[in-house]
């Protein structure tokens, strides 16, 4: 249980100030993030990682000569948002293109994504490379729908060595995908992790028992079992990971984790078991590592990660580094970075609005109280309906998002914003500050539906639900849902179509969306008896069969506000 703490809901932010104030001949702190502090060569590819926080030191601690240039850090296990993420690239660009690493999870996957987009549109060149090395969440022929674990180490140093050799960005994600396609890794856990502020864990494991196939966000694993001694437990893991062992392989960086409360101690007890089967089973060590690379603030358990290496991937796994948490090699000469002026002055400017338009920006600010309150109200009951198979967080997410969006807004409409600056500044605070996937989700609608406004004229109806369908595109564009999967789509899709329905027969905004507001309730419930297909919660369907999908819910509730709100 995280017991120093002041703020909870500070608690990420605090943590990544503590580490920049400790290791400041490393990184500079930036809002969401870290870059590097040392001066980096014009043109050079620039690895940039990220995800939650609670994994330190992933993924501060890998900022530095020979690794990363920059890290990315969301709340705690939450996805790092895309305002974030934009601005943290924006920072470390060095003019040779970005590659973006980051644990395959539905949250990351859509926040760099919508950043990556908005990057290139500015003209900078962006890679995205998820690491997807847990062998528990699919099975061998969907190796790329795989979560990101501890891999992400090990995948994350051949990146930075290859970018900081000079190679341009076509090679670096070339060697990236190489080394993610050849790292393999298997996790237990013996007891559950809890938030900062939280007095219970976000699992249990029952006394004598142990989970296998974990998560790093708090998911419970694929199943429980005994606890064994460690030459079992070595076995165990050893058998799972090689079992994709790939043809003639035999050379390998071999990393054995720590997941935040095994000793230190247990884990080179666990190695003196591991390193002897590994041998017998002829595998070569190539600086094998034992410690903690990835945790989850402090689950007791470890992960055992093997990438099986190639001339090439050897010659970068050896390659010299410098960071807070991993040095290896040779000294590296440094000097300070050059600081860049106006990198993060991202104040909103609005352009002129008619008064229509203000005034229908007005309404929007109402109703966005609204959902505050009703978010707020429902908290805790869309977090029961998320634990089931993820990690609880989702009414936390949505109030918290929310509540970032109403502020925004209140402030735009103070400054004269029209309709369509509004809310786009809105979704855009809702997925600063709520993170994760449902902060991805309800920042990107809500930006894409404002795409449907003006700020010279007010909202019309026919705005409304042509923005509703632009949300509704974008959100399964980039987000990869599709009705089925147990996700907000399957709430969101029959929405839509009712609504375009209700108003193309003529019914006013207030009926239609009255109608589609049914809709999406009923749809949201009869996601219970679905098994996800996406996200954290896919790893444990049967866990959520019988329970509806958390964000369906909640758009479902927000739908039903607004209504009340017409």
């Amino acid at each position: 249980m995280t017991k120093i703490v002041d703020d909870p809901e500070a608690f990420a932010s605090s943590a990544l100030a503590g580490f920049s104030r400790v290791y400041g001949r490393y990184v500079r702190l930036v809002k969401g993030g870290v870059v590097r502090a040392t001066a980096v060569p014009l043109g050079k590819v620039s690895v940039i990682v990220g995800g939650g926080s609670g994994h330190y030191p992933a993924f501060a601690g890998y900022v530095g000569p020979g690794m990363a240039d920059a890290a990315v850090a969301g709340e705690i296990f939450a996805s790092p948002s895309t305002a974030a993420v934009a601005r943290v690239c924006r920072n470390a660009d060095h003019g040779g293109g970005i590659l973006l690493g980051f644990g395959n999870y539905a949250g990351d996957v859509l926040n760099f994504g919508v950043a990556a987009e908005r990057l290139r549109a500015e003209g900078i060149d962006v890679r995205i490379v998820t690491v997807t090395d847990d062998v528990a969440s699919a099975p061998a022929e969907q190796h790329l729908r795989r979560r990101g674990i501890a891999g992400d180490f090990v995948v994350f140093k051949v990146a930075g060595a290859a970018a900081e050799a000079g190679l341009a960005i076509d090679e670096v994600e070339r060697v990236t995908r190489l080394a993610n396609a050849r790292t393999f890794s298997f996790g237990v856990a013996f007891g559950g992790c809890t938030l900062p502020g939280s007095k219970e864990p976000l699992f249990t494991v029952p006394k004598g028992m142990m989970a296998l196939g974990l998560g790093i966000h708090g998911e419970p694993g694929i199943r429980d079992t005994e606890i064994v001694p460690a030459n079992a437990l070595a076995r165990l893991l050893v058998d799972t990971v090689l079992a994709e062992r790939p043809t003639g392989a035999r050379r390998a960086a071999v990393l054995l984790n720590g997941l935040g409360a095994t000793k230190y101690e247990e884990l080179f007890v666990l190695w003196n078991a591991v390193e002897p089967l590994l041998a017998a089973s002829g595998v070569d060590l190539v600086s094998p590592e034992v410690g903690e690379y990835v945790t989850s603030l402090d689950m007791q358990g470890c992960s055992l990660t093997v990438l099986w290496l190639d001339e090439e991937l050897e010659r970068y796994w050896l390659a010299p580094c410098d960071t807070p948490v991993f040095r290896r090699g040779e000294v590296f000469r440094t000097e300070p970075a050059a600081f860049k002026a106006n990198a993060e002055d991202e104040t909103p400017v609005f352009g002129p609005a008619s008064s229509a338009s203000q005034e229908s920006a007005r309404c929007l600010a109402g109703i966005l109280d609204a959902m505050v309150s009703a978010l707020q109200e429902a908290e805790a009951e869309l977090g029961r309906i998320d634990a089931f198979a993820g990690d609880g967080d989702h009414g936390q997410g949505m109030r918290r998002g929310a509540t970032a969006a109403r502020d925004a807004i209140r402030q735009a409409v103070a400054a004269g914003a029209g309709a369509k600056s509004a809310l786009g500044v809105a979704g855009d605070a809702w997925a600063d500050r709520a993170g994760g996937t449902s902060g991805a989700i309800w920042g990107l609608l809500l930006r894409s539906w404002s795409s449907a406004f003006s700020d010279e004229k007010a909202i019309e109806g026919a705005d409304v639900v042509r923005g509703a369908g632009i949300a509704l595109d974008d959100v399964m564009r980039l987000g990869g849902a599709r009705p089925g999967d147990k996700t907000l789509v399957d709430a969101f899709v029959p929405f839509v179509a009712t609504l375009e329905t209700a108003k193309a027969d003529g019914l006013s905004l207030k009926e239609a969306w009255r109608k589609a507001s049914v809709t999406c309730k009923a749809a949201a419930e009869a996601t219970a008896p679905l098994a996800p297909r996406l996200g954290r919660a896919r790893p444990l369907a049967e866990r959520s069969i019988g329970h509806p999908d958390a964000g369906a819910v909640s758009l479902s509730l927000i739908a039903g506000t607004i209504d009340a709100f017409l």
